[in-house]
């Protein structure tokens, strides 16, 4: 039987990836929001022989489909044409939500998409080379499939557009900031946006709270927020700069680059190290997959042993860091792939916090978070520590379906 009801469809493509999400609501009055999540699936590897898509039917019957696809066109029309059975978008769209990774100092929340956004989306490749020019092309597609469908961008970088100047400006000359944009904008927005706000809710706060917010995963970044509003964040203008990630550098000194081209290193190469063979994985030589390095280091592999006491000591110095922004903490929050399930991550991280007054609770701190419930895993004499699953997804679905229902 064919899903009745209204349908929003999240869109997040990568620069070789494309994951989606399709939400249903069936209100039971007119000011009902609630979103059930329907389907979801991921595409890996686009634009090589090895691109693949995993396409999960979850209602009205539980169904996985696996199959070849070339790039992100092949791969839309895939997961559309098997949507359509079932959900009837043809019918039932109300409105598409895109992940669009930068949107520079244009946009500060998300944003109904015209030709004018689109744009201002292009005019910030610059900024974010291997995503935006993915995310607009996500956008044509459904254009292309859906034209009278409202669809609307949510910027990873538009939660940070309230940190004061004083957070992202960079400490170099000021008319690179004014001519070139130069500036630390801050990514992973909707994350960060949607634990806080769920620890906010659960926790009956009031002022939106005050928490560090820590999304760790290949890409790691963490967060202070102050009464709801991101005031600091750990990456920068692009999202190489803070914590040590999976592939990824983080922070080092900028002479590095220099010393580099002095020993006869091409600018791209050292690009390429620094995006894609640092990290864990270059510490380690082995994986950027945490679970991987936590199993080989519990075998004696000592690299990976340093990959994640690096990691965690990084990621202590940089919450350490982020209190400075904040007058009060609610809570320190864990998120993301390894700040969900990573148990050792957490302790390790945790026991550099002691003299800020954050102590883990051992027995809860192996427990596992649910979507349904916070995880809390502090001591009772501790700043309060949470483990909350995230789900840019809906939160990204949420967006656009306030904005839809502003249309009406």
């Amino acid at each position: 039987m064919p899903s009745e009801g209204n349908h929003f469809l999240v869109i997040n493509c990568g620069s070789s990836s494309l994951k989606y999400a399709l939400y249903d609501y069936q209100p039971a009055h007119s000011d009902d929001t609630k979103l059930s999540l329907v389907s979801e699936g991921l595409a890996e590897a686009l634009g090589s022989k090895q691109a693949r898509i995993t396409i999960d039917l979850l209602a009205p019957k539980e169904e996985r489909i696996r199959s070849e696809c070339s790039n992100h066109a092949s791969a839309i029309e895939l997961i559309l044409n098997t949507l359509e059975p079932s959900y009837q978008l043809s019918q039932t769209l109300c409105g598409v939500g895109h992940r669009v990774v930068h949107g520079g100092e244009h946009f500060k929340e998300s944003t109904l998409i015209n030709d004018n956004v689109c744009s201002q989306i292009k005019a910030c490749i610059p900024l974010a080379p291997l995503h935006n020019p993915a995310n607009l092309d996500g956008i044509e597609l459904l254009k292309e499939r859906f034209p009278n469908t409202p669809q609307v961008a949510v910027f990873d970088t538009a939660f940070h557009q309230s940190m004061p100047s004083h957070a992202y400006i960079y400490a170099l000359p000021y008319g690179l900031y004014k001519q070139l944009g130069v500036r630390r904008y801050g990514f992973h927005g909707s994350s960060h946006r949607y634990v806080s706000q769920r620890a906010a809710n659960d926790l009956s706060l009031e002022n939106g709270g005050n928490f560090i917010t820590a999304h760790l995963g290949n890409g790691a970044s963490v967060c202070a927020i102050r009464n709801g509003q991101s005031v600091d964040t750990s990456m920068g203008m692009t999202p190489l700069e803070g914590l040590v990630m999976g592939t990824r550098s983080g922070d080092i000194d900028p002479g590095i680059f220099d010393f580099l081209l002095s020993k006869g290193y091409e600018p791209e190469n050292i690009n390429q190290m620094l995006n894609k063979e640092s990290g864990l994985k270059g510490i380690s030589k082995l994986s950027n997959d945490m679970r991987t390095l936590v199993a080989s280091a519990d075998e004696g592999h000592e690299l990976s042993q340093l990959a994640i006491e690096i990691f965690c000591y990084r990621l202590a110095k940089y919450i350490g860091a982020m209190m400075v922004a904040l007058e009060q903490i609610d809570a320190l929050i864990f998120t993301g792939g390894i700040g969900e399930n990573a148990s050792l991550v957490r302790e390790k991280t945790v026991s550099h916090l002691k003299l800020l007054g954050f102590i883990i609770n051992k027995t809860a701190n192996e427990a596992r978070p649910s979507p349904d419930h916070l995880l809390c895993i502090s001591t009772d004499d501790s700043h309060r520590i949470l483990v909350i699953n995230t789900d840019e997804e809906k939160m990204i679905a949420e967006d656009t379906q306030n904005i839809v229902n502003c249309l009406k």
